[in-house]
């Protein structure tokens, strides 16, 4: 497959320059108007029959060749985050306290560059779906374009999404069956107890105490109620309580993430969240209120599709530059939503690793896209629709 790469590294520049453009103007969750107008525009020209506004600022372009009728969709996401960039590049945001620090404005451009390629010289019969989709960080944009109608209006057979991986060599390709990226779940407990003088503790039903012992007994959860083979985690990220050394406030409260590689293992944390907040608040005279948010689920790649992909890969890039098992990550992802409604896989291509560009780990103000990886994700998305769309 070297001239589909040598052909896609050729193009590269224009979709470099784009992707630094939008680098430059990133937008937060559901604001992605200027990314989504650019985006439905470009495909527009390229002769894509383009629908805007779907769960919110989602824009999806369709492009059906010949009577074939398998349809593909490959999903890139556009959102930002609200951190204040330090990466110093030339590009760098303009917009104070927003960043692309997850790289989806390389997604994006990636995508674009494969639906010109696609658009101009593709070789495919049948239905080809675009899915840019807004909001994924932490937002549930894939969610909101499906209760939108997305696969509906564009049903799909499979559906594709590609992430950056900082700490990986640039350009390798990752992927894996079954669970890949954990579920998320966010837990907000308030300790409502009796307030006094610190120098009086008898008599109040001090929260704060009840706190620590909360905290403390919640890292029993995941080590004495999982199975050890399996992968959990509990992390108390926040404890709020009182303002001075000599009161003993009449409230506390933790905030708590909660994540899962497994469906009935993201049950258990619940179930024992609950049980171990309340019985601990009781033993200190407290009360305890649970306010539990459900976030993304786990997200689980199909096998036939996952193994679709790998062959796809190692067709590109050589079996040396694919791992065909990767690891699994705690951190999650919306694409999961999709993967509940359509069979598809979720793949990693490598950021960089070592001290050189890319290898920034996401979500930090000094990360920044690899550029280099413009022309191999976009040649990865060709032959996927090619080989999937087969003539």
């Amino acid at each position: 497959m070297t001239y589909l790469l040598d052909a896609l590294v050729e193009r590269a520049g224009e979709f470099i320059r784009l992707r630094r453009d939008i680098h430059r103007h990133p937008e937060l969750a559901y604001e992605e108007h200027r990314t989504a107008a650019l985006v439905a525009d470009k495909l527009e020209a390229w002769g894509y029959q383009v629908e805007r506004g779907i769960g919110g600022t989602g824009v999806v372009g369709r492009l059906v060749r010949g009577d074939g009728q398998r349809r593909l969709g490959l999903r890139a996401d556009m959102d930002a985050l609200p951190i204040h960039e330090a990466s110093g590049v030339e590009w760098s945001s303009a917009i104070p306290g927003v960043m692309h620090a997850c790289g989806h404005d390389g997604h994006t451009a990636m995508l674009l560059a494969a639906a010109r390629h696609l658009a101009e010289k593709g070789r495919f019969d049948g239905t080809l779906h675009m899915i840019f989709q807004p909001a994924e960080e932490g937002e549930g944009g894939a969610l909101r374009m499906m209760e939108d109608g997305l696969f509906e209006r564009y049903p799909c057979d499979a559906v594709f999404a590609m992430h950056n991986i900082p700490g990986v060599p640039q350009g390798q390709l990752l992927l894996r069956e079954g669970p890949l990226m954990a579920s998320s779940d966010y837990a907000t407990v308030t300790l409502t107890g009796v307030g006094g003088h610190g120098g009086i503790p008898h008599k109040t039903a001090d929260p704060v105490v009840a706190a620590a012992s909360v905290v403390m007994a919640l890292q029993t959860i995941v080590s004495r109620n999982v199975d050890p083979l399996q992968a959990a985690v509990v992390t108390v990220g926040a404890l709020h309580a009182g303002k001075k050394s000599s009161v003993i406030p009449e409230s506390a409260t933790l905030e708590m993430s909660v994540r899962a590689l497994d469906a009935q293992v993201r049950a258990t944390l619940e179930r024992r969240i609950r049980e171990v907040v309340q019985h601990q608040a009781q033993s200190y005279g407290t009360v305890a209120e649970i306010e539990w948010k459900r976030g993304y689920p786990v997200l689980v790649n199909t096998p036939a599709e996952t193994a679709f992909a790998r062959d796809v890969a190692i067709e590109l890039l050589g079996a040396d530059k694919v791992t065909v098992h990767a690891s699994q990550v705690t951190a999650s992802e919306d694409f999961a939503y999709m993967l509940e409604r359509v069979p598809g896989s979720y793949l990693q291509i490598g950021n960089g690793a070592g001290d050189g560009r890319g290898a920034c780990m996401v979500h930090n103000p000094a990360y920044d896209f690899n550029d280099d990886n413009v022309a191999v994700g976009s040649a990865y998305w060709v032959l996927l629709a090619e080989r999937f769309l087969v003539p």
